[in-house]
C-alpha cells in the first residue's frame, strides 16, 4: 500500500482506476467511489470496516483480480474522502447504510457483484440485505465480518477493539491518538509494512471520532439476515483475530445455511493484507463459482459443490465445518 492518504498513489499501483465517481448516498451523503479491473469480468464489490478507508484493498486493485473482474471500491460515509456529517443519526440509521450500498451498485454498473464485508462492513452489508434482499448481488464474503453489536457485553468482540474504543472516539488527539495505535498494534498477528502500516494508521486518524463513536452505538442482531440467506457465503477469518472473534465467524456459519468457513491460520484481523495472496485466489475462486452457480443452481437455492468447497481449497485441516468439529 502506498504512504500517505493519496487515493491517486493507490490507484497509480493498479495503473490507475477505470472511473472515479462522486455517489449520492442515502440521505444524499456524498460517497467517494473507485472503479477497477476489467468490467467486462464478474462484479465485486469491497466494503471496508470501522475508521479505515477503501485504501486498505490495494492488495486486491493491484493483483491478478483486476485482469478478470470488474471491482469497486468506496469510502464509507463519515471515511476517507466521502462526506463527513458529525450529526450521530446520519450513521444510526440502517436505512441509510443499505441506500449507500445501493447507489455504489447502481452507479458503477456492478452486476449482481460479490460483497466483500471486511469487519464493519459486515454490518452495512447487512443492512443492504434487510432492506433489499439479494436480487441484486450474487454471493457474500464475511473476512473479518462482523454482524452482531450488543451493548453493553459486545458478543464477539475482542480486546483489541474494547479496550480502546472509548478513547478513540474522544475529541482529545493525544487520547485518540493513542487509541488508535494501541488498535492497530492488535489488529494483525505480526506487525505490517511500514507503508501499510503509515496509510492504516492516517485512514483511521481522518475519521472524526464522533463517527467512529455513532458507528459503535449501534445494537445489531442480524440472525434473522443471515438464517434468510440462500445464495452462497464464504467466511474468511483469521484464527487470531483479536478485534472480530472467530466466534463470530462460527455464529454466522451456525446462523446461515449457505456459509462455508476459510480459517486462517496465525492471521489476525486483515486477511486481506495479511495473506493476500491466498485471500485473492479464494475470493476469484468463490467468484467464479458463485456466477456458475448463477446458471445452473435448482429451485432451492442450493449452490453447486463447487461454491461449498472453495473454503476448503488452500486451507488446513482446519477449515472444517463447524458441525464436524
Amino acid at each position: 500500500m502506498g504512504r500517505g492518504l493519496s487515493v491517486e498513489r493507490t490507484c497509480a499501483r493498479a495503473n490507475g482506476p477505470l472511473a472515479t465517481h462522486e455517489v449520492s448516498g442515502g440521505g444524499g451523503i456524498r460517497l467517494h467511489a473507485c472503479e477497477w479491473g476489467n468490467r467486462a469480468g464478474p462484479s465485486i464489490l469491497l466494503v471496508h470496516g470501522w475508521s479505515q478507508s477503501q485504501l486498505c484493498w490495494s492488495r486486491q486493485i493491484s493483483s491478478h483480480l483486476a485482469d478478470r473482474f470488474h471491482i469497486v471500491t468506496f469510502d464509507n460515509r463519515g471515511h476517507g474522502t466521502s462526506e463527513k456529517p458529525l450529526l450521530g443519526d446520519r450513521y444510526t440509521n440502517s436505512r441509510l447504510w443499505a441506500d449507500d450500498v445501493a447507489a455504489i451498485i447502481d452507479r458503477t454498473g456492478l452486476d449482481r457483484p460479490v460483497l466483500v464485508a471486511w469487519s464493519y462492513g459486515g454490518f452495512i452489508v447487512s443492512d443492504y440485505v434487510r432492506a433489499y434482499g439479494t436480487d441484486a448481488i450474487a454471493g457474500i464474503n464475511f473476512a473479518g465480518g462482523a454482524v452482531t453489536l450488543r451493548p453493553p457485553t459486545f458478543d464477539h468482540l475482542g480486546a483489541g477493539l474494547l479496550a480502546n474504543a472509548q478513547d478513540a472516539c474522544s475529541n482529545d488527539l493525544n487520547r485518540s491518538i493513542a487509541a488508535m495505535l494501541r488498535f492497530l498494534r492488535a489488529a494483525t498477528a505480526q506487525p505490517l509494512s511500514q507503508d501499510d502500516w503509515e496509510t492504516t494508521l492516517c485512514s483511521n486518524m481522518v475519521v472524526p471520532p464522533e463517527v467512529r463513536h455513532a458507528l459503535i452505538s449501534r445494537d445489531l442482531d442480524n440472525d434473522d439476515v443471515l438464517s434468510a440467506l440462500t445464495i452462497p457465503v464464504l467466511v474468511t477469518q483469521g484464527r487470531s483475530d483479536n478485534i472480530v472473534l472467530d466466534s463470530m465467524a462460527e455464529h454466522i456459519v451456525a446462523a446461515c445455511a449457505t456459509a462455508q468457513p476459510s480459517w486462517y491460520d496465525d492471521i489476525g484481523h486483515m486477511p486481506f493484507l495479511e495473506d493476500a495472496d491466498r485471500f485473492n485466489r479464494e475470493l476469484a475462486d468463490f467468484v467464479v463459482s458463485v456466477n456458475e452457480a448463477r446458471t445452473s443452481v435448482g429451485p432451492t437455492g442450493a449452490e453447486p459443490q463447487r461454491v461449498r468447497a472453495i473454503a476448503a481449497s488452500g486451507s488446513s485441516t482446519r477449515n472444517e465445518k463447524l458441525s464436524s468439529k
